[in-house]
């Protein structure tokens, strides 16, 4: 059994027992996938200052989000399909959020539905992201079911009406689940663990869709239903309406542009993340944590503000908190340790990126979360953006 040290050993292992066009899912980004890259890249670039004799004995990775403890300033991102990544995969992942401390967000493309992750948790809340479908008697059925699940916020994400296009997914022949052509046929055949799984659950559909939709019955007709579904027209206005439906906390989603930022304290919303999908709709967005100080330094008087992209670390948690973020969401860097290990893979993943905070805060002479700020950045680098907009 190799020594897990790092979330890229996570990686690593889920590439040799997830099916490739599951694995290739999550790991890509759109078209050139430079914004991909840049989300990770462009953390290493941001140095950290190193501090010393001051006392560091005892230390705290505890936050808060959005009001709400956590055992640190990280929540597991939506993704869709993760119950593709591992059997009941939605369900590993929540219950190892749970037992961790931190919040684990279901996205609307899941494999388990909501109320599956509600059972299989025994009803401890989670949060639900959503998307705006034109199918509007859908979603109000959709955030009604969160409501009664105990879900304790809503993710509304915003910068997906149109579908970037992932190159892999298309030659891959992505479906769920796998059509069984010859190539995929084959590639599953190496993936024992895998299959022996999936047999093992009912769960291998889109479970919040199949069967609350009218006309979708099964996954030929759902591939169709989604494609006409994500409502391009989606406006402020129609923020307004599901932030009334829902009536609890409101978490946007996708926000990478100061504009945008302004527009979306308007909204009254709890929080904002900066993000781009990660890498995965606009190729050739900026990073978000270069997007990050100057939304922070616009509206984060106004609202917390959250970001994800390219956090596979300790650091880049800490990182993204010095340059003012509230926290952080990690979505592939879970997925591996789903993909490699199951829901053991996933506390893993927790473990990892909350024993790389902890060394890392006492060598920057950090005690708590909230001493985290730029003064623990090399200035050159925590001052170094351009006012825009």
């Amino acid at each position: 059994m190799t020594v897990i040290t790092n979330i890229e050993d996570l990686r690593v292992l889920a590439q040799k027992r997830v099916p490739r066009m599951f694995y290739d899912y999550a790991d890509s980004g759109s078209w050139t996938e430079s914004t991909y890259r840049a989300n990770e890249s462009d953390f290493q670039k941001i140095k950290l200052r190193q501090r010393v004799a001051i006392n560091v004995e005892h230390r705290s990775t505890e936050s808060t989000l959005i009001g709400q403890k956590v055992a640190m300033p990280v929540a597991l991102a939506p993704v869709g399909l993760t119950g593709m990544q591992h059997a009941d995969g939605e369900i590993c992942a929540a219950n190892a959020a749970k037992k961790f401390g931190v919040p684990f967000t279901l996205s609307t493309m899941s494999i388990c539905s909501i109320e599956d992750v509600a059972a299989g948790t025994n009803n401890h809340p989670f949060w639900f992201q959503v998307y705006v479908m034109r199918d509007r008697g859908f979603m109000e059925r959709l955030i009604d079911r969160a409501k009664a699940a105990n879900c304790s916020a809503l993710v509304l994400t915003l910068d997906l009406q149109i579908l970037g296009q992932r190159h892999k997914d298309l030659k891959n022949g992505l479906s769920a689940p796998p059509k069984p052509t010859l190539s995929t046929i084959l590639n599953l055949m190496t993936k024992p663990r895998w299959g022996l799984g999936m047999l093992g659950t009912p769960r291998r559909g889109f479970g919040n869709i199949v069967g609350h939709v009218t006309g979708v019955a099964d996954m030929g007709s759902l591939s169709e239903w989604t494609a006409k579904q994500f409502d391009p027209t989606l406006n402020w206005a129609d923020v307004e309406w599901i932030k009334k439906r829902w009536g609890g906390k409101l978490i946007l989603k996708g926000i990478q542009d100061v504009e945008d930022a302004r527009l979306a304290v308007e909204t009254g919303a709890d929080a904002l993340i900066v993000s781009n999908h990660g890498g995965r709709q606009l190729d050739g967005a900026e990073s978000s944590i270069q997007a990050l100080p100057r939304i922070v330094d616009a509206v984060g008087k106004d609202i917390e503000i959250h970001m994800d992209g390219g956090v596979r670390s300790g650091q880049d948690v800490l990182k993204a908190v010095a340059l003012g973020a509230k926290g952080v969401y990690i979505g592939r860097a879970f997925i591996y340790g789903l993909g490699a290990m199951g829901e053991a893979g996933v506390t893993k993943a927790l473990e990892i990126i909350r024993k790389e905070m902890d060394i890392t805060m006492a060598l920057c002479g950090k005690t708590q979360i909230g001493d985290v700020n730029r003064t623990m950045l090399l200035d050159s680098i925590a001052h170094h953006h351009h006012p825009r907009g």
